[in-house]
Order: C-alpha cells, then structure tokens, then sequence
C-alpha cells in the first residue's frame, strides 16, 4: 500500500494559507504510507508530466489534525516518488488544532 488511506475531500477545517505562508513553513521528510490522501482521482498527463511543479510548490502541502496527515496539495509528486521506489517525500505541514468534541 501506498497510502495510509484514500480520502475524497478534506475533513479538517479551511485553513486559508495563501502560497505565501505555506512557502514559510520548512518542508520535512514524511513516509507516503503515513498520508491521507484528499484526493480520489488524478490526471495521468499530470502525473507524467516533467514540469508539473513549474507554476506551484516544489514541495507537497500537508495538513496535520486530529492524529491524520492529510496530503492536500502534491498528490502526483507523492504518487511519482513511489513510483520511483521512494518510500518518503519531503512536504511542509501545517498543524491544524484538533476539533473540539
């Protein structure tokens, strides 16, 4: 397996971090089975394409909240390193704080 789970749509809350204020957040190394995907589907000429990354992040954003990982941006990079037989991405991470019961 290479995700810890296959999600269609985020349960944490909106954030609202621009592409600015993800960038100031320092990326570091994640294992691809602890993420949640928030994605179901991708597209294949995304997937393949070489400068996917030109006009965003180098770097996948993940949100991190109630114990989960959730890969909201960066699915076809994560998806391309295991396919390249890594087993860990670097990403940035947003901590979200945990929902109130």
């Amino acid at each position: 397996m290479i995700f810890k789970a296959v999600r269609d749509g985020r349960p944490y809350p909106e954030h609202g971090l621009t592409l600015k204020q993800w960038s100031e957040i320092p990326p570091r190394p994640l294992r691809l089975d602890q993420l949640i995907t928030t994605k179901r589907e991708l597209a294949l000429d995304k997937l393949l394409a070489e400068d996917s990354t030109f006009y965003g992040d180098l770097f996948p954003h993940v949100v991190q909240w109630n114990g989960g990982l959730y890969l909201e941006d960066g699915l076809h990079r994560a998806l391309r390193a295991a396919l390249q037989q890594r087993n860990q991405i670097h990403a940035r991470v947003l901590m979200l704080p945990a929902a109130e019961s």
